[in-house]
């Protein structure tokens, strides 16, 4: 079991590496003795999680990068491959929704700009491709490696209000699928594409949905969320680590092209 699970010595690129969910997955990959590059906007940041991850005896970097800009992405690579000298694992966690690509009981679906709504699918759709093009090359070259994308429970079972977010996480589901089966039917059979769904984590990006800005109580979006999760509670980012870890492992060597929910079973409760 330790042998099927040991990713010691293997390079994880992590984009949106400083933010709440991908900081941690940086962190519990470390612990288990991967090489991380965390690439963010947020340079700071990045620095801290690397340093944090250094300080516990781990090994990681920080790279800016801008998951839109596919030159300073080509830059990052650089670096990483300057560094590590290879990459085994990238994940696509770079994402988030805009308040403006949402509806409100005082902003109509009419009302929504479409440059809202392009501005997250760019993020999280775009990014994504852009990201799997310059680090997917590394691995079709080497003909090796495992992609990891960020969708969402929202993909799935499309959520009231984040159009735009649901959309584009539906996108993702989709750019999965497809990638796997490209990579092995042109470059690898040895490239693994699969998705994690995260159901309700509290984070910066959903904050404003689900607790209220003045008393930090939940909402009544944030309770009609807690009474249709059956195990009663949001997500913490270490509820991501476990399943991650599977699916960059060998442990799922023959799992490919897949979306796995980690919801709490919320997809599961039909609310009767």
């Amino acid at each position: 079991m330790d042998e099927l699970f040991d990713i010691t010595g293997k390079v994880s690129v992590i984009t949106g590496g400083a933010g709440i969910l991908c900081s941690e997955m940086a962190r519990g990959l470390g612990k288990k003795g991967s090489k991380i590059a965390i690439l963010d906007l947020n340079e700071e940041q990045a620095k801290a999680v690397a340093e944090e991850i250094t300080s516990h005896g781990g090994t990681a970097i920080a790279v800016k990068a801008d998951v839109l800009d596919k030159n300073s992405l080509e830059k990052a690579r650089d670096v990483v491959l300057q560094t590590y000298g290879e990459v085994d694992i990238l994940i696509n966690g770079a994402g988030g929704n805009k308040k403006e690509a949402t509806t409100s009981d005082t902003f109509e679906f009419f009302d929504i700009p479409p440059e809202a709504i392009q501005w997250v699918f760019n993020l999280n759709l775009l990014g994504t491709v852009l990201t799997t093009q310059v680090f997917g090359e590394v691995m079709a070259k080497r003909g090796e490696g495992v992609i990891i994308n960020i969708s969402s429970m929202a993909s799935l079972r499309p959520l009231t209000r984040v159009i735009g977010y649901s959309t584009a996480k539906a996108a993702i589901n989709n750019f999965t699928a497809w990638m796997a089966v490209h990579f092995n039917l042109n470059y690898s059979k040895n490239i693994r594409v699969n998705a994690l769904a995260p159901g309700f984590f509290l984070t910066d990006q959903n904050r404003f949905l689900l607790t209220d800005e003045a008393t930090g109580e939940p909402t009544k979006r944030g309770r009609q969320i807690m009474d249709h999760t059956p195990m009663g509670r949001y997500g913490v980012p270490e509820d991501l680590i476990g399943t991650l870890i599977w699916l960059v492992s060998d442990a799922s060597q023959f799992v490919n092209g897949i979306v796995v929910p980690i919801d709490g079973g919320f997809a599961a409760y039909s609310g009767v």
